[in-house]
């Protein structure tokens, strides 16, 4: 079953309800990225495999998280809570009946408090620049999603920072993937965690910057 990859950066509040949804044979790779709560050894507690890294950056989690993947599926999910492991099969579903080659989950709020503004409007931008430059149709950059392991890295990603998931998108679509979305739920995340992206609106601009960079290439 598939490999979940969770890039983690002090996120000890919300694993223990991450990693209980999980759904039977999906395994956890929590990819730690310099925690100072205690997130690596408490994910190791709970039964994930735990991969240390010490280069600051979402992509340098996410990528160092792949490369530590074995499973022929591979997803990846964030660990904040907001969304809920237990729909990964519909995430990897698409692709396991060879309807797609990357699926990701449009995120659909279960209430205001769960997107904010300044992100959700960040994230749109963003999605129009995608869809008039590459011709994609996507609404989501959705980080919640799933592709193949090796097709993920014969992609050869090479952002390390918050562009890496529009990176994946960009290069999929020029080598010719099909690309689908699904909806899934989007929940406000867990006293004690805050997104490091739409958590402030410095952390979203400098993703929209990260990203703008991916789509300037």
């Amino acid at each position: 079953m598939p490999d979940v990859v969770l890039p983690c950066l002090n996120e000890a509040a919300a694993l223990p309800w991450v990693l209980s949804r999980l759904p039977t044979g999906y395994r956890a790779v929590v990819a730690d990225n310099g925690s100072t709560d205690g997130s690596g050894d408490l994910a190791k507690e709970l039964g994930a495999v735990v991969v240390h890294v010490p280069q600051r950056g979402y992509g340098a989690a996410a990528h160092a998280g792949l490369l530590a993947c074995t499973d022929d599926v591979v997803c990846f999910l964030d660990a904040d809570a907001s969304m809920d492991p237990i729909e990964l099969p519909r995430v990897v579903a698409p692709l396991l009946t060879d309807d797609a080659e990357l699926v990701l989950g449009r995120r659909r709020p279960t209430s205001r408090a769960a997107w904010p503004a300044h992100a959700r409007l960040g994230n749109a931008v963003v999605a129009a620049q995608l869809r008039r430059r590459v011709g994609t149709r996507l609404r989501d950059l959705g980080p919640m999603r799933s592709a193949r392991r090796v097709a993920l890295l014969d992609l050869d990603l090479a952002d390390r920072r918050f562009g890496y998931p529009l990176e994946m998108i960009t290069t999929a679509a020029r080598h010719g993937w099909r690309i689908r979305e699904v909806d899934v739920s989007y929940h406000p995340r867990m006293a004690g965690s805050r997104s490091k992206v739409t958590g402030s609106l410095i952390g979203t601009v400098r993703a929209v910057q990260d990203m703008a960079a991916v789509l300037a290439r």
